[in-house]
């Protein structure tokens, strides 16, 4: 049995004393609930194609309309994820701005006369800043387009968009609206529901990718259970995650998820690949985890593959971590590092990948949220973060 089925087998008293009520069974559900999430958007997909159409996306549309992806933490790294993606496919500029730049740089980001639509993803649909800069764009640029994705169907964002007419709502299943603190099936279920807006018009081209993203999260995970709890147990005091394109925004979202299971008792930090070796090298040591988000794309790869080299050349970290999640069969050996990944490979493109190598990420935040002592669910002691982030006041 993996360490992460022997957490999902405890009784359910004793989850509750340990505070693993959600975040676990949330880690575990995930391929299941990326095929229901494709299905619900799918049988969508012509209010979807017609909405885009009159905002300014698609292959329709007579005047293209600058894309913002909009989030705060989790759900601004979502964004970063995407962009690559939704730029390719839908042939307009597509960028990632946070919620809380947004709100503090209003006017700097914007462009007069310039046609916008702000894709906002939000677990809660009701964090503060979030909802701040769509009232405050609602009220000062009603031309601006609108497209929440939210798991939260009381939410206010989503309740914001009803009645608008360049305003659209999609709101996913209950059980990617996650009851722990740290968002998990939320992430990766928004995010595949921004692959899925990619593929507007052309999900034939996306049903096989997400049943391969399904299978392959399936095959990793009980991988990454096991090498996460055991790095978990190792005591490093600080992590390091790199990645390159959709998989620097996975970098992102996994230095998140484990600065906050461990309420900060691990300090971590994210690069672009290359970026690492222009001074944020420096912080690496025997005391530092090291991760990367392998590449299948073979250019990429060696750019990736020479960094691995180059820190195991310099013994800058105890341990190194490469990670595959669509599958390790015909990747480079490396002679320090750990490569993991499912046996089979999947065919799992990199701008997909996202979705399925984040899971390791969120198992080394859970196993070493234990390891600290910790409550997973609730991983703050001293309420410096909570599930919904508190309200602030706006100006």
């Amino acid at each position: 049995m993996n360490p992460l089925n022997e957490l999902l087998k405890l009784s359910a008293s004793e989850k509750e004393t340990r505070g693993i009520v959600h975040t676990p069974q949330e880690i575990a559900q995930q391929p299941e609930t990326w095929t229901r999430s494709w299905q619900g958007q799918k049988a969508r997909m012509k209010e979807i194609q017609d909405f885009l159409t009159s905002v300014g996306v698609g292959p329709h549309a007579k005047e293209k309309a600058t894309v913002f992806l909009v989030g705060a933490g989790t759900s601004d790294y979502i964004g970063h994820c995407l962009h690559h993606l939704l730029r390719e496919k839908w042939q307009t500029e597509v960028i990632p701005v946070s919620s809380t730049d947004l709100l503090t740089d209003f006017s700097e980001t914007l462009l007069e006369g310039q046609r916008y639509l702000w894709i906002s993803f939000s677990r809660s649909g009701d964090s503060p800043e979030s909802v701040a800069v769509i009232e405050r764009a609602i009220a000062d640029r009603p031309d601006i387009a609108h497209l929440v994705v939210t798991c939260n169907e009381s939410g206010k964002m989503i309740r914001m968009m009803e009645g608008r007419s360049n305003c659209f709502g999609i709101v996913l299943s209950k059980e990617t609206n996650d009851g722990g603190l740290a968002m998990t099936s939320s992430f990766t279920n928004m995010t595949l529901t921004g692959q899925g807006l990619a593929h507007a018009w052309s999900a034939d081209e996306y049903e096989p990718i997400v049943e391969a993203v399904a299978q392959a999260g399936s095959a990793f995970l009980p991988v990454a259970a096991e090498t996460a709890a055991k790095l978990a147990s190792d005591g490093y005091q600080r992590a390091c995650f790199v990645g390159s394109t959709a998989m620097a925004g996975a970098a992102k979202e996994a230095a998140l998820k484990l600065l906050e299971l461990t309420a900060g008792q691990l300090k971590t930090m994210s690069q672009a690949t290359l970026a690492l070796r222009h001074g944020p090298m420096a912080a690496l040591d025997q005391e530092t985890l090291f991760i990367g988000f392998l590449s299948t794309q073979t250019k990429r790869q060696r750019y990736e593959i020479d960094l691995f080299r180059e820190i195991e050349r310099k013994e800058l970290v105890k341990q190194s971590v490469a990670v595959a999640g669509s599958g390790v069969v015909s990747l480079p050996s490396l002679e320090k590092t750990l490569v993991i990944g499912p046996e089979k490979e999947f065919a799992v493109p990199d701008l997909y990948r996202p979705v399925t190598d984040i899971v390791f990420g969120q198992l080394l935040g859970l196993f070493a949220s234990l390891a600290c002592g910790l409550t997973p669910d609730t991983p703050s002691p001293n309420g410096a973060i909570t599930r919904v982030v508190q309200p602030i006041e706006i100006h």
